[in-house]
């Protein structure tokens, strides 16, 4: 099972579940990510979803091993029906990073209301390392969440940030001491919040929303999907997954 889900009162996690591959995406990851927001957002027992992973990650992003057989968050993937279910869930959504984030690892978190990071994690979008663009909105949520220079330094340098440097851009809520008290925050700060009546946390997640972030992250990873497309499978991105696999340094110096 690539998602387990749990209730304590009214709060749901979500928790994905591919330990030996560092949490890493895959379509049936996305399919049950979708299923379990959609669940979530159904269920009127259900005030508050916690988003999280099992083991040292919470994801690694995309599973390479799939991109390279063509399976990429695009048109023809499930990316898409999971991305709009995260730009559109109705109830608050709470990520809790117990380890390191990579690509989707990190851009979902755009996507939460509240994000709780463990101090020893460690997020990147190694999007230029790839030969790629970025994804799941990133290019207009996080200038919104951190700044448009903070996000170019994230987006454009594709280096690990630290959650302490995480929490000063503003893309996390509050930095955390370890895996438990973690995980005893972020119910801490779900119980607070589930206390309140779901129609008026409904209510007040709409209202956010519809100063029209959901139009502009859909908007904006259209822009992103036409910019990913012809980048994958490019030089640049051939040279950078033959690196991964060989374990090697790509070399983009003879690349445009």
């Amino acid at each position: 099972m690539v998602l387990t889900t749990t209730n304590e009162g009214r709060i749901r996690t979500l928790t994905i579940n591919r330990p030996e591959a560092l949490n890493a995406m895959t379509n049936e990851v996305y399919v049950a990510i979708t299923t379990g927001l959609d669940k979530a957002a159904d269920d009127p027992g259900v005030a508050v979803v916690i988003i999280t992973g099992t083991g040292r990650a919470f994801s690694a992003g995309q599973d390479l091993g799939e991109m390279s057989s063509g399976s990429e968050p695009g048109s023809a993937s499930e990316f898409p029906p999971m991305l709009e279910r995260l730009a559109s869930f109705p109830k608050p959504l709470i990520a809790a990073v117990n380890g390191l984030g990579v690509g989707i690892g990190m851009t979902v978190l755009g996507h939460c209301d509240l994000v709780l990071m463990e101090k020893t994690a460690r997020l990147r979008t190694p999007f230029p390392q790839l030969g790629l663009a970025p994804e799941a909105g990133s290019s207009w949520t996080f200038p919104a969440s951190m700044g448009w220079q903070n996000a170019a330094h994230v987006l454009m340098t594709g280096r690990w940030f630290s959650a302490e440097e995480c929490q000063e851009m503003g893309l996390v809520w509050k930095v955390c001491d370890g895996a438990e008290d973690l995980m005893q925050q972020t119910m801490a700060v779900a119980a607070e919040i589930a206390a309140n009546p779901i129609t008026s946390l409904v209510a007040t997640k709409q209202l956010m929303l519809a100063a029209g972030r959901t139009e502009q992250v859909l908007a904006a990873s259209r822009r992103e999907l036409a910019a990913f497309v012809p980048l994958l499978g490019s030089p640049a991105n051939r040279e950078a997954i033959a690196a991964f696999e060989q374990k090697r340094k790509p070399d983009f110096s003879k690349i445009d």
